[in-house]
């Protein structure tokens, strides 16, 4: 079992930044990858980011040259650096993790972020 905690969403101002952090904790050592997705109100759950466990990372088009992933200690920790907010990156943003042999996924319980215009 893995567990995921988030932190660090808030309120920002268009343009600014914030950085989100998930830590990870349990069967660490069986994750094979991690992101962060997120979900607008009346939207579906979109991937924002990933990392591999080659250190791989994919990025939303939408999300491109604003925000980066990286990861530290192996996998106890995971953030998301946002810059350049966007009113439109509002959402809640969820922390996930799948396992190398089970392919299992976990998530964490989500933290709020609000763009402001």
């Amino acid at each position: 079992q893995v567990q995921l905690v988030e932190s660090g969403g808030g309120l920002v101002r268009a343009g600014g930044s914030l950085r989100l952090s998930c830590k990870a904790s349990g069967s660490i050592s069986t994750i094979i990858t991690m992101g962060w997705f997120r979900q607008a109100p009346g939207k579906q759950r979109e991937l924002v980011a990933l990392i591999t466990s080659a250190s791989i990372t994919n990025y939303a088009d939408s999300v491109k040259g604003r925000f980066t992933i990286s990861r530290v200690n192996g996998w106890m920790m995971v953030y998301l650096q946002m810059n350049s907010l966007k009113p439109e990156d509002t959402a809640v943003y969820y922390c996930h993790a799948i396992d190398r042999a089970t392919r299992q996924e976990y998530w964490g319980q989500g933290t709020q972020v609000t763009v402001s215009s």
